[in-house]
């Protein structure tokens, strides 16, 4: 083996052998295990979200491979309909070109180039993080068996009365100038202002103040044109005798109702609400409740109409409200919204109805590709009927069909199932699964996979039919991903052998969009073979945000993104602050983000490896909590990968072309033997429960605890005194336990470090007896019967003593190396057995120039001491310090921690600081305060210690 562990050298070598020798496939035997990867969308690339979830699946997937399960990780990607096409326009846009001016079929071919081109992206950065998928099934939304899947299941709902069209509000992107779901929408803390505008009461009406208007409060005071109402609730006293009475409309001259609504908070403003139904979604369940109908005065770029548009409540069109034909104010025809604001409120002004304005901070929705606010808007759409497929997929998980990991989410969940709305499912893209429907000249759909059926099946003869221009909502096609992907409708053998699938990792906000939706769709189209509905997956493992070190959400424009692959290859600080700061557009952002990550990274980012990388992921992967990313951690973990790798060099270096036993010949083991045989036993039983319920952060902890200590620290220290001089049965039966346990825990450790097991497992799997290609294809070890526990009792009260005279060269200030006197006092039979068998190890491991039992009634000389259960521990300090030099050393150094300790305790007694500094700053102070004081309370101690000799 090379002297120095280096990740570089070996990982993508590895990886290709693994896909060029198809080790990910199926085996073809076992029980079925299969993961479905949440297709990442194929305009981007992979962020350190996906690096977590990746790691998450792959760790359980080479697990359950190894474990005899016959396992699929099914591979794909998203074709993200609204940020892919926006990507080719922009393309355009910078050659002088529209997709206007290519056409539809031309703008089509034009992105699948560019998937060609780049869709690679993503899947190299999974083969960096060592995703053990089944390439040759990688799967795209858009490709041919997931359309037609796609438009079976639109058809069969359809037939089923489950899919509709109909005339509802939306969130709609007057830039993109297409319907986008909640999830697309970013809501942005702003500051606004809150205009109190008065309605003039009719027919001589006046309030309790006796007033002749009513005053209303507004953010979005251009809507008003579309007013239906106003409302007020209905135990408000100030207004119960105008209910049923009427306003007069300032600037469009129309009558408009008071009515009593429970929606209406007294409590706020003058208790006194305008109702635009078209404009906004919490007027617009007003507005279907009291059965108002509803006047839409934006166009698809939210730009004012001639005419409004007029509709009941449930869409139908009408030609008039109450007489009003639509047509609204001349002086607004055409303008932007926020221009129309503008116009109005001066208009207000002039009228003398302005009653007063006041600065607001409030929360804006924007959509996140088109970067403007949304606007509510009445468009006709294609819905699905959700509530009686939510009605199955509740069950499910009320039933336990499905569960969540952690099981708190489930509440979220069945908050969302429980309210459930009918989806809007179609988008104003190009870029999509195409609606199957076909209208004729008078506006009649027909919905059939091509013209041709809809011709045949409805006697259509060669009349004009022209087919619907929107496509379907990307999350349509995402829904279908675990039953699609295995090739339905065709019951294949993929199907009926890997479906449900097991678990599903994914995160919470995408709980209702993605995870539901999936329940959904699979129960109503996929039964078992007793015809009970089945579900998509068993588990669902919820995982938790990546943040930055201080908590904050990382994102582009905040300058503290990490990319996966710059913790594993490295990156220079120039490099990195380019690429931080790459199209920001805004000077002064990105010199705040420049000087941020200079200060972040003075000197770039060092290479760490992938097997670092997910061990840092595991590690920190409590369950379902956000993560505060920490690079010390991954500092940690890529010298534990040193670690294994150097021990690993020692037990080649004192095993290669020697006897290990694996011929035969007699085997003494040793007590540290035995010892480790049993701790990895043990600790491979704690490691495969941890799994098995999802804790990977525990298996982490358990895993290095293990390897760093138990294994390195101790196990590889106390073989030492063997090698060097035990017999030939001692030597072969050290040397076996040293390749077997060792080839052991590489198997233990692959899941999670996949690559340094692998470049290990070549060199030491032949030396334990064990043949085949690759590690990730061996059997995951399996808990054995304990058969060594007194050598466990023996060792774990041996170390406590080794640790006790360690403890005693530390707070003494002696070096390593400095050989001890020990005397022991109080020990039993029992004690004095097991020190009097391994006096050995003990004066090798403790540095022991003596070792005797103390006499009876034995006057001891001046010691430093330690316990070791109820036996104590006595080195006689006499030659070895001198007390007045080492009081001297502990005073300096106890008034250096006393002036730490003032400073942090001083910092956060400062509520200035508190009020301001983000939560972990204080935190990390905090945790600086309780370590000053530990260490002043040690320097203090040992002092007296001292001090008293």
């Amino acid at each position: 083996m090379d002297k120095t562990y280096s990740p570089q050298d070996l990982e993508q070598t590895i990886y290709a052998r693994w896909e060029q020798a198809g080790y990910f496939k199926p085996s073809g035997e076992g029980e079925s295990y299969c993961i479905m990867i949440p297709p990442p969308n194929v305009t981007g690339s992979l962020h350190m979200g996906h690096a977590f979830q990746h790691t998450i699946m792959d760790t359980l997937t080479r697990y359950k491979r190894m474990d005899g399960f016959n396992t699929l990780w099914q591979v794909g990607s998203d074709h993200a309909g609204i940020a892919t096409q926006m990507v080719v326009e922009r393309q355009l846009a910078a050659q002088g070109q529209s997709r206007q001016e290519l056409g539809r079929e031309t703008f089509i071919d034009r992105i699948w180039k560019w998937k060609e081109q780049s869709g690679g992206t993503i899947t190299q950065q999974m083969r960096r993080l060592g995703d053990s998928v089944d390439w040759d099934r990688e799967r795209f939304t858009m490709d041919e068996g997931l359309s037609n899947a796609v438009q079976e299941v639109f058809l069969q709902l359809h037939q089923e009365g489950l899919i509709y069209r109909g005339k509802r509000l939306v969130n709609w992107d007057p830039k993109l100038q297409t319907a986008i779901s909640d999830l697309e929408v970013e809501n942005k803390e702003q500051q606004g202002h809150i205009w109190h505008l008065r309605y003039p009461l009719a027919d001589g009406a006046k309030t309790q103040a006796g007033d002749d208007y009513l005053v209303v409060a507004t953010t979005r005071p251009e809507t008003m044109l579309g007013d239906v109402c106003v409302a007020v609730h209905p135990t408000d006293e100030r207004y119960q005798h105008l209910v049923g009475k009427f306003i007069d409309l300032p600037l469009v001259n129309r009558r408009i109702p008071i009515v009593a609504d429970d929606y209406v908070d007294a409590e706020f403003g003058t208790g006194c609400v305008k109702i635009t139904p078209a404009h906004d979604f919490n007027d617009y369940e007003v507005g279907k409740r009291q059965k108002l109908d509803m006047i839409a005065i934006f166009d698809d770029q939210a730009c004012v109409m001639q005419h409004a548009g007029l509709y009941t409540p449930t869409g139908e069109k009408l030609d008039n409200i109450n007489g009003f034909d639509g047509l609204l104010p001349a002086q607004y025809h055409g303008l932007e919204r926020f221009a129309a604001r503008k116009l109005l409120i001066s208009e207000f002004e002039d009228a003398g109805l302005l009653d007063k304005v006041e600065t607001h901070t409030n929360k804006v929705p924007y959509g996140d590709r088109g970067g403007v606010p949304i606007e509510p808007h009445l468009t006709d759409q294609w819905y699905v009927r959700v509530a009686p497929l939510a009605e199955v997929a509740t069950k499910a998980v009320e039933d336990g069909d499905i569960q969540f990991v952690p099981k708190q989410y489930e509440n979220m969940y069945f908050s969302w199932m429980r309210d459930i709305q009918d989806w809007c499912i179609s988008r104003q893209l190009w870029w999509g699964h195409r609606i199957p429907a076909w209208y004729d000249e008078q506006g009649n759909v027909y919905v059939g996979r091509n013209e041709a059926e809809v011709r045949a099946q409805n006697n259509l003869g060669d009349c004009v039919l022209r087919q619907d221009e929107d496509v379907l909502d990307t999350w349509f096609s995402s829904a279908l991903w675990t039953f699609s992907t295995l090739g339905w409708p065709d019951n294949t053998e993929d199907l009926k052998t890997f479906h449900p699938t097991d678990v599903l990792v994914t995160g919470f906000d995408i709980i209702f969009f993605w995870v539901a939706r999936m329940i959904m769709m699979t129960m109503h189209f996929l039964k078992d073979e007793h015809g009970k509905p089945q579900v998509p997956f068993k588990t669902v493992y919820v995982t938790g945000l990546i943040r930055d070190e201080e908590g904050q959400k990382m994102s582009k424009s905040k300058g503290n993104v990490l990319d996966p692959l710059d913790m594993i290859d490295g990156i220079d600080i120039d490099t990195l602050v380019t690429k931080r700061t790459a199209n920001m557009m805004q000077p002064k952002l990105e010199e705040k983000i420049a000087k941020r990550t200079r200060k972040e990274f003075p000197e770039g980012i060092v290479a760490h490896g992938t097997d670092a990388l997910r061990f840092t992921l595991t590690a920190l992967a409590s369950t379902g909590r956000d993560i505060n990313w920490d690079m010390k951690r991954l500092e940690g973990y890529r010298n534990f990968c040193n670690k294994l790798w150097n021990a690993s060099r020692y037990v080649l270096m004192n095993t290669e072309d020697q006897d290990c036993g694996q011929k035969g010949g007699e085997l003494q083991l040793s007590l540290p033997d035995q010892w480790i045989i049993e701790r990895f036993n043990e600790t491979l039983g704690q490691f495969r429960h941890a799994l098995d319920n999802y804790r990977f952060d525990q298996a982490a902890s358990i895993a290095y605890e293990f390897t760093w200590n138990q294994f390195c620290d101790w196990y590889l220290e106390l073989t030492k005194p063997i090698l060097q001089q035990g017999s030939e049965a001692q030597l072969r039966g050290t040397r076996h336990t040293l390749v077997t346990v060792l080839e052991q825990l590489l198997r233990m450790l692959h899941p999670i470090l996949p690559f340094i097991t692998e470049a290990i497992w070549e060199r030491v799997a032949e030396l334990a007896g064990v043949k085949g290609d690759t590690i990730m294809l061996q059997a995951y070890p399996q808990v054995a019967k304990p058969e060594h526990k007194q050598a466990m009792a023996d060792m774990e009260w041996l170390k406590q003593v080794i640790e006790g005279i360690r403890n005693i060269r530390g707070e003494m200030g002696l070096s390593p190396a400095q050989p001890l006197d020990l005397i022991i006092v109080g020990a039993d039979t029992e004690a004095e057995r097991r020190i009097n068998d391994n006096q050995g190890f003990l004066s090798a491991l403790a540095r022991l120039d003596s070792l005797r039992f103390a006499s009876d009634n034995e006057v001891l000389p001046a010691s430093a001491t330690a316990l070791a259960g109820k036996v104590e521990l006595h080195i006689p300090m006499a030659g070895l310090i001198d007390k007045d030099a080492e009081l001297a050393r502990l005073d300096k150094a106890i008034g250096k921690a006393q002036q730490e300790q003032q400073r942090v305790a001083g910092k956060l007694g400062n509520s200035k600081f508190v009020d301001n500094a983000p939560a972990a700053v204080i935190e990390k102070e905090k945790g600086k305060l309780a370590k000053a004081e530990q260490k002043l309370q040690q320097l203090t101690q040992q002092r007296k210690r001292i001090a008293d000799m």
